[in-house]
């Protein structure tokens, strides 16, 4: 009968701590909930500047697909030789 009673405390204890943490978040919250701050507006990316970052990316991508060409060819190469 003690147990039943100590675990029905516990369980409360753990739901009204459960219970209470909202409030208490709310309250270390420093701006108030209902006031929402205005986010900074975005501005659009200059076109010119997105095309050259495409650009170089793309430049970026070839030059590694050439290296990784290059790179089976001299594996190809030093198997065919080591025969």
């Amino acid at each position: 009968m003690v147990l039943r009673i100590a675990r029905m405390g516990l369980a409360s204890l753990i739901a009204a701590a459960i219970g209470i943490t909202p409030i208490s978040v709310m309250a270390a919250d420093p701006t108030p909930a209902s006031a929402p701050t205005a986010a900074p507006a975005a501005t659009p990316p200059n076109p010119a500047e997105k095309s050259a970052k495409k650009k170089a990316k793309k430049e970026k991508k070839t030059e590694k697909k050439s290296k990784k060409k290059s790179k089976k060819k001299s594996k190809a190469a030093s198997a065919s030789g080591n025969q």
